[in-house]
C-alpha cells in the first residue's frame, strides 16, 4: 500500500533508465581512455598548485564575508529570511487510518 502522494509516474523510470546508460557509455569512454590513451608530453608548474590552493581558499573566505555582510544589509533593511523546511511526514488519508 502507497501513502497518499506516493504514486509512480512513467517518466521517472524513463530518465532513470536514461541515466543508466548515460552513466555506462561514460564508463565504457572512461576506460577506453585509460587504456589505449597516449602519455603527454607535458610539464606543469608545482607553483599551480598554490594557485589553485589560494583560490580555493579566497573563495571560502569572500563565501564567509558575503553572508556576514548579507546578514547585516537583512537586519538594517528589517528583511527577514525565508527558511523553508520540507517535511517527511506522511499523512493518511480516514481510509487508510481506518485499514490500519
Amino acid at each position: 500500500m502507497q501513502a497518499a502522494g506516493t504514486e509512480t509516474c512513467g517518466w521517472i523510470d524513463e530518465r532513470t533508465d536514461i541515466m543508466k546508460k548515460l552513466l555506462a557509455c561514460g564508463y565504457v569512454f572512461f576506460s577506453a581512455m585509460l587504456l589505449f590513451g597516449v602519455t603527454a608530453e607535458a610539464y606543469i608548474d608545482p607553483s599551480v598548485m598554490t594557485y589553485v590552493i589560494q583560490a580555493v581558499a579566497g573563495g571560502a573566505v569572500v563565501g564567509i564575508y558575503w553572508r556576514k555582510a548579507k546578514k547585516k544589509a537583512q537586519e538594517k533593511l528589517g528583511i527577514k529570511e525565508k527558511k523553508e523546511w520540507e517535511s517527511d511526514d506522511i499523512f493518511l488519508t480516514e481510509e487508510e487510518e481506518a485499514q490500519k
